[in-house]
């Protein structure tokens, strides 16, 4: 029984997907004498948590609450910030079980807040569904210990592994479900980056284009600063955010960019590529807990050996390309040796109409590296 309602606020708190980032998703439901009382999710960050949403509900039904027990997905909190703690509202409403799915590892939270309900007479069962409650909140769980973007590298390949014909063309490898499915992953990630040779190559937008979707703030990896002022990225910086990150001096170009609205972050020293694990320090200082890379093949590489990628998403169309000439998802100098490759931990694999998309889990990160 206890599944059935936790499973109930999983799909509560998956409701707010995109839209919570820095916050986590998080759904919770009251139950009495097998009667569902009341229901709430967190639905954007700075609104009130899913425990005072979910009593909220229970007012709004004209029920009391007292005796009854919560079902929450994450650790209710027991610390001010934009909200009151939900401990407190727990505590005043005569809650008189809760039962948690994942733990917050937030050291502000970090146990404390299922300790302070015990000591008030609470029964707290813990553990319900640990594993979906903490996949739910993978970037959540990394972002709040790391302070790093959880970095999740996307493409689409065909049946031969080709991302582009020997021509360079690559629309459409994959099929409108797919691509469907990649606006929703733009939606739920804060931020999208991209070296400059994709800029310059296919000219994107980088946005979402589902309908009440957020889109992401826009990384462009532009060592040189060779983008151009007419490309869409600049064009359309005052509506999308937008970082370029660069190693250029060049003064003159980088007044003109911030005049049409881009951020710029300058990295210091005379090397001749971007510092990855510097921007994600950067962009993640920011408040942006994920990032969805979806850059060609060089920063694919680059990013897999600065250690920076968590997720890799392999979506394959039913195409093939041939061609020794047709660019393969991950460039740079590679290996030498197969016992040195990345290694990956199967996740996930799901059809979209004709095409597949496989996810893996990054198992031998490592750090240090650069991007142009």
């Amino acid at each position: 029984m206890e599944e059935k309602y936790m499973s109930m606020a999983i799909e509560l708190a998956k409701k707010a997907c995109g839209y919570t980032n820095p916050n986590p998703m998080v759904g919770a439901v009251i139950v009495k004498d097998g009667q569902v009382l009341g229901k709430g999710y967190h639905t954007w960050c700075g609104c009130l948590h899913a425990e005072r949403e979910a009593l909220k509900d229970c007012q709004s039904r004209g029920v009391t609450v007292t005796g009854a027990t919560m079902y929450v997905t994450l650790e209710p909190c027991c610390h001010y910030g934009k909200t009151p703690p939900c401990t407190e509202a727990i505590i005043e409403n005569g809650i008189a079980k809760v039962v948690v799915g994942s733990l917050d590892p937030n050291p502000k939270v970090a146990g404390k807040g299922i300790q302070i309900l015990k000591d008030h007479g609470i029964n707290v069962v813990t553990g319900v569904m640990e594993k979906e409650c903490d996949d739910l909140n993978e970037v959540f769980m990394h972002y709040i210990k790391n302070k790093k973007p959880f970095v999740v590298m996307k493409y689409a390949m065909t049946a031969d592994g080709k991302i582009a014909t020997r021509t360079g063309k690559s629309q459409w490898i994959t099929g409108p479900e797919a691509r469907g499915q990649v606006h929703k992953d733009r939606h739920r990630y804060a931020g999208i980056m991209v070296g400059i040779g994709t800029v310059l190559a296919d000219d994107p937008t980088l946005n979402c284009r589902l309908e009440d979707g957020l889109s992401p703030t826009r990384i462009i990896c532009d060592t040189s600063l060779r983008i151009p002022m007419d490309s869409n990225i600049v064009r359309t910086a005052k509506t999308y955010d937008t970082i370029i990150a660069t190693r250029s001096k060049d003064n003159e170009k980088i007044r003109k960019l911030k005049e049409a609205s881009c951020q710029i972050l300058v990295q210091d020293g005379q090397a001749d590529r971007i510092d990855l694990v510097d921007l994600m320090d950067k962009v993640g200082s920011m408040g942006l807990d994920s990032v969805l890379l979806e850059g060609g093949g060089q920063l694919n590489w680059s990013a897999l050996e600065a250690g920076i990628v968590n997720k890799v998403q392999v979506y394959i169309g039913n195409k093939i390309f041939g061609g020794n000439d047709a660019k393969s998802p991950v460039g740079g100098y590679g290996v030498d040796l197969p016992d040195q490759a990345k290694r990956l931990k199967l996740t996930g694999l799901e059809k979209f109409g004709p095409d597949l998309l496989i996810e893996y889990r990054v198992e031998n990160e490592v750090v240090e590296c650069s991007q142009e």
